[in-house]
Order: structure tokens, then C-alpha cells, then sequence
């Protein structure tokens, strides 16, 4: 099969110097004619022929060529002249002038007419063809893989780029050392895992930790996501996972990733339908044989990620496929802090900016979240004109992002301001009143986001991972503090406290059913594990597994937990009322009460408690709510 080609690219070579040979013949034809002949003006040529020095005349449309008699001096024997008409060459005789015609040149115009209808004609031909392609989805590479292939210097992302998770990266420090080095890794007969799965809640880094994998070995990185596969065409994505490993195959070694896997390999089966699914289960079945058949000897190695693995088939999960899952988590203050440090290089940053301080005001921040704030807070402090970005953007920054922008444009009935006021101090006074409890941040009546019309910030002191029962209780008694303080002051209650209400609800309804922390209820569960895998009916809900007498034993038991935090949070406000008062007409002048405007109210809230004795206020902090705010 090669010696045809050989030929092929001979005799084509060859044609091309006959080609040129032919074309430095003709250049050279024209160059001894033109050397040969004489231009010279249509007077001249009227006096030679005159003079009988003329043996020939070719006449055409413009011009005439003669051959002389005799050579002229320089040896040319032939002239050329432009023609002009003859009643005018009598005249011009007459008068004994010298003259000569002109040829228009009209070789520019000609070549314009040929050429610009082509060009036209090639140019909404493509612009056709490519919308044509477009619409119908590029109808003859449709079973082709559309994974973006980046190469070994397209990927200049490394794990010094990627922070605050560190146990993902040391286990994925192996792979970077098989791709690397595959022999010395294999020399105990130990082999990397076929297929390694990301497993995490979003923006916590899967895709970056994936890209700083291929940029670390140095080696070509296939990225698609599970959706791609799949198109209205019957076969496509079957055709398309053939396709991409085929490409892996021959550019090993290299890493495929998949992102966002459950589009792809949900479980099959679990809708009880046909039609579409089919072709999902077919892509499906593809990529199982697909992880059956590759080597990872060869140097090819899976990626994939996702933050649903609850509905992966458990075909996919098994040991010889995804052999290995990786849990990416939320980072905590230690991971916060270095994911801090990577995304304040890229700012100007003020003096007193302490990533520490940043971290621990964020728990339960994303990697995502946390480039998203100091992204936020540069574009604050650009926008006041600002050197450089200070501590105090950040936290402006912190509350836009949890709270939403302030909407200082929506004016409020001085009685609904007046409500707002009393309920937000409402939560801070019973959030004071509580010992070991997290320091309240801010308070505001300044309108936020969609529909808060106020909020209470309070932030951790360190990340929690446990609560007591007496810490749920009194979270619920801070989150009913605003509804204590409408009842107390108004005697009447307001629609503001529905996002409280309902939180408290969640939580007092996870302590009987969840967390077996009510006695009338007992230490039991009554909510079942969420469906996986191949249960068709409720997916993605949490069921009850109780009887019609235990749940009306739920019921009460939440409503009884709700109502004693909501009799707490009642007795604290009328033991502080005139604190609160005085807390809530201060609120409505200035707006806002930052943490040092609130150290007085706590201490005097402090020395009331402490007056009236031991057994005022429970003993316990309120819920590490990473954000308690109430919605106005």
C-alpha cells in the first residue's frame, strides 16, 4: 500500500516541473520578442511605409506590427505602433505633427468582472453551507466526539493553583506519577485505577482539580461534558464515547474527563419509560463496555465528576470502572485561608486585610464562593475609587453575596419600619441573651436582595460539625426572636417572620423524625434514606416511614418544640423589653449597628439576665448557622 503512494506523490511532483518548465519557456518567448521589437508612434510608421522601408504589416484592432526591410541600428527588424484613425492622421500630416495613439488599458476592469462575481458567489456559498451545517448539527461528523482537546502546553493549570483540598490532591498525586513515569509505578505490579470519580457539591474545585492533574504530567487532557454525548439522532452518543476513546487511544498518555457524569451515566431504568431513555442507556452501555476494553497500562486515564453520584448507575460504580471515588468537599477555615491566598494575588490589596479573619467570617464557602467574594469586593472598592481594596469591602462583599444588594430606593410605611426594627433586634437581644452563643456581626433595617427588609448577621467563631439538642433548641429560640418581638410590642403578628418560621419548623421536624431527640417520639427514625439507584417512585424526596399514630405523635411533638422555643424567645424580650426598645429606636435612626455599636446592648443585656438570676435564659449557643438573617 505505500509504493502506490510513492508513485503518486512522484508523478505529481513531476508534473509540476513541466508545469514550470512550460511557463519559463513562454517568459522567455516574450522576452526575446519584446527585445526584438521597436515601439514607435503611428507618425513614424506613416513615414516609413512612405518611404518604402516596410517589407510587412500585420494590422489589428489597435495597433500594427510591421517587419522592416532592413534592420534598424540596434538590430530590431520590427516596430510596433498604436493605430489612429485616419481622418485624423491626414490632419495631424497636414500640420507636420509628430503623433501616436494610446491604448486604453482595460485589463483591470476585465479582471474585476471576472473575479468579483466569483468571489461573491464563493463567499454566500460558504456562508450557506456553514449555516446549513450548523442547523443540522454537522450532519456528517455527528459521531464524532466534540471533547476540546487541550495539549500539554494549552494546560498551564498545576496544584499549586488549586487550594484547600488537599487530600484530594495527594490522592490524585499517584495518577500524576503513573502518567509521569509508568514503568517505575508499575514495577510491584500495582496498577492505576481505570476510572477515578470527583464526588462534591459544587465549586468546590472538581474541574480545576482534574485540569491541574493534566497540567501536572504534562500530557494532551480530553474535557466534555456528559450532556454532549447525547443528541436527537438514534446511535450518536454511542458513536461519540467510541469515538473519544479511540482519540485517547492514540494520543496516550492522556486524561479524558468527563464533567457533570450523571447527565451521562444516571441510573437505568429509574423513569420507567421508553423512547428517549433508550438512547441514554445505549450511551451508557457504551462507556461500560468502553471502561471493560481499555488498558490502563496504556497510559490512558478516566476523570469524572459530579455532585449527584446518588443516581449514578451502581453498574458504573463498581470495582474494574470508577474503582476509585474522591470526595471534594467544602473547605474549612485552614482550606479557606489558602484559597484566599491564591485569589488575593490577583488584587491590590489594603494593610488590613487578614485572609484569616476573611476565612472566618465565610464558613460553608466554596471555592467558587470564596473567587466570587474577592471578585466582589474589588469591584466595590473600584467603584468608591479606592487605592486598594480594605477589610471593609470584604465584608460589604460578604453580605451581598448572602443577602443580596442593598435596595436603600425602597421606601418603607414608618410603621413597617418601625416593625422591621423591633424584630431584628428582637433576634439579636435573644441571640445575647443565650451564653456561648456567635457573635452577632451586623443588624440592619436597610432592605436587601428580593425581599428582606432586614437581617441579622451572626457568624461563627469556628466551624461546628456536631449540635446538642439544647443548641437546635436555642437556634430555634433566636430564629422565633422576631416573631417574639411582634407579639410582645404589636400583639399581633406579621408576615415577616414566614422564612423564620419555616426554618424553625425544618429543625424542630429533623429533631423528632432525624435526629431521635424527642422523648414522646423515641429514639427512632422515621425518614427514609433518599431512593438510589434503581427505586423508580419519590426520587429525590425523603419519604416517612411512620404510621398514622406515630406521625400525629410528630406533629405535636414539633409543634410542641416550636412553641417552647417561641415561649423562650417571648420570656427573654419581656425580661430585656426596655433594652429592646431603646435598641430598636436607635435601629430606626441610624439603620444599621455594626458589632462594635452592639457591645453595649449585650453588656446591658448581660447585667439584666445576671440580676434576675440564674434559670433567665438557657444555657446554650444558639445553631452554627453559618448566616442567620431574617427576612423583613
Amino acid at each position: 500500500m505505500e509504493k502506490p503512494t510513492k508513485d503518486k506523490a512522484w508523478s505529481f511532483h513531476i508534473a509540476y516541473f513541466l508545469l514550470a518548465l512550460i511557463g519559463v519557456l513562454i517568459l522567455q518567448q516574450m522576452w526575446t520578442v519584446y527585445r526584438q521589437t521597436e515601439v514607435v508612434p503611428y507618425s513614424e510608421f506613416e513615414s516609413l511605409l512612405r518611404e518604402s522601408k516596410i517589407a510587412s504589416v500585420e494590422v489589428g484592432s489597435d495597433i500594427v506590427r510591421a517587419t522592416l526591410e532592413e534592420p534598424m541600428k540596434d538590430g530590431r527588424k520590427q516596430i510596433v505602433a498604436v493605430r489612429v484613425p485616419t481622418d485624423i492622421a491626414a490632419e495631424l500630416e497636414a500640420a507636420k505633427v509628430k503623433y501616436s495613439g494610446v491604448v486604453e488599458n482595460t485589463w483591470i476592469s476585465t479582471l474585476l468582472s471576472w473575479v468579483v462575481p466569483i468571489a461573491l458567489f464563493f463567499i454566500v456559498w460558504s456562508f450557506l453551507s456553514r449555516r446549513m451545517t450548523q442547523g443540522l448539527g454537522s450532519v456528517m461528523q455527528i459521531g464524532q466526539s466534540r471533547a476540546k482537546v487541550f495539549v500539554e502546553t494549552d494546560v498551564k493549570v498545576g496544584f499549586a493553583d488549586v487550594a484547600g483540598v488537599d487530600e484530594a490532591k495527594e490522592e490524585l498525586q499517584e495518577i500524576v506519577a503513573f502518567l509521569k513515569d509508568p514503568t517505575t509505578y508499575g514495577r510491584l505490579g500495582a496498577r492505576i485505577p481505570k476510572g477515578i470519580l470527583l464526588v462534591g457539591p459544587p465549586g468546590t474545585g472538581k474541574t480545576l482539580l482534574a485540569r491541574a492533574v493534566a497540567g501536572e504530567a504534562g500530557v494532551p487532557f480530553f474535557s466534555i461534558t456528559g450532556s454532549e454525548f447525547v443528541e436527537m439522532f438514534v446511535g450518536v452518543g454511542a458513536a461519540r464515547v467510541r469515538d473519544l476513546f479511540a482519540q485517547a487511544r492514540a494520543s496516550a498518555p492522556c486524561i479524558i474527563f468527563i464533567d457533570e457524569l450523571d447527565a451521562l451515566g444516571r441510573a437505568r431504568g429509574i423513569s420507567g419509560l421508553s423512547g428517549g431513555h433508550d438512547e441514554k442507556e445505549q450511551t451508557l452501555n457504551q462507556l461500560l463496555a468502553e471502561l471493560d476494553g481499555f488498558d490502563p497500562s496504556s497510559g490512558v486515564v478516566l476523570l469524572a465528576a459530579t455532585n449527584r453520584p446518588e443516581v449514578l448507575d451502581p453498574a458504573l460504580l463498581r470495582a474494574g470502572r470508577f474503582d476509585r471515588q474522591i470526595s471534594v468537599d467544602r473547605p474549612d477555615k485552614i482550606g479557606r485561608v489558602a484559597i484566599l491566598k491564591v485569589h488575593l494575588k490577583k488584587i491590590k490589596l489594603g494593610a488590613d486585610v487578614d485572609p484569616s479573619e476573611i476565612a472566618a467570617m465565610t464558613p460553608g464557602f466554596t471555592g467558587a464562593d470564596l473567587a466570587n467574594l474577592v471578585n466582589e469586593a474589588a469591584t466595590l472598592a473600584t467603584r468608591r475609587r479606592a487605592a486598594s481594596v480594605t477589610l471593609d469591602d470584604f465584608t460589604s462583599a460578604i453580605e451581598r453575596v448572602i443577602a443580596g444588594p442593598e435596595k436603600r430606593n425602597r421606601l418603607l410605611h414608618p410603621r413597617e419600619r418601625r416593625i422591621v426594627a423591633f424584630h431584628e433586634m428582637g433576634h439579636a437581644i435573644v441571640a445575647m441573651a443565650l451564653p456561648d452563643m456567635d457573635p452577632i456581626k451586623k443588624v440592619s433595617i436597610i432592605p436587601r436582595g428580593m425581599g428582606a427588609l432586614g437581617y441579622t448577621m451572626q457568624m461563627p467563631t469556628e466551624d461546628r460539625y456536631l449540635m446538642t439538642r439544647t443548641e437546635l433548641m436555642n437556634r430555634m429560640t433566636v430564629l422565633l426572636g422576631g416573631r417574639a418581638a411582634e407579639m410582645n410590642v404589636f400583639h399581633e403578628a406579621t408576615t415577616g417572620a414566614a422564612d423564620d418560621l419555616q426554618r424553625a419548623t425544618e429543625m424542630a421536624r429533623a429533631m423528632a423524625t432525624r435526629y431521635g431527640m424527642e422523648p414522646s417520639v423515641g429514639q427512632a427514625s422515621y425518614i427514609a434514606e433518599r431512593p438510589r439507584y434503581l427505586d423508580i417512585a419519590d426520587l429525590g424526596q425523603r419519604r416517612s416511614e411512620a404510621s398514622e399514630e406515630t406521625s400525629a405523635r410528630i406533629d405535636r411533638a414539633v409543634r410542641e418544640l416550636v412553641d417552647e422555643a417561641f415561649a423562650g424567645a417571648t420570656r427573654i424580650l419581656k425580661e430585656c423589653a426596655s433594652i429592646h426598645e431603646e435598641a430598636a429606636k436607635r435601629l430606626l435612626e441610624e439603620e444599621t449597628f455594626t458589632e462594635e455599636e452592639l457591645e453595649p446592648i449585650h453588656a446591658q443585656v448581660e447585667a439584666r439576665l445576671k440580676a434576675r438570676g440564674p434559670g433567665s435564659a438557657s444555657n446554650a449557643e444558639p445553631s452554627g448557622s453559618h448566616f442567620a438573617a431574617s427576612g423583613g
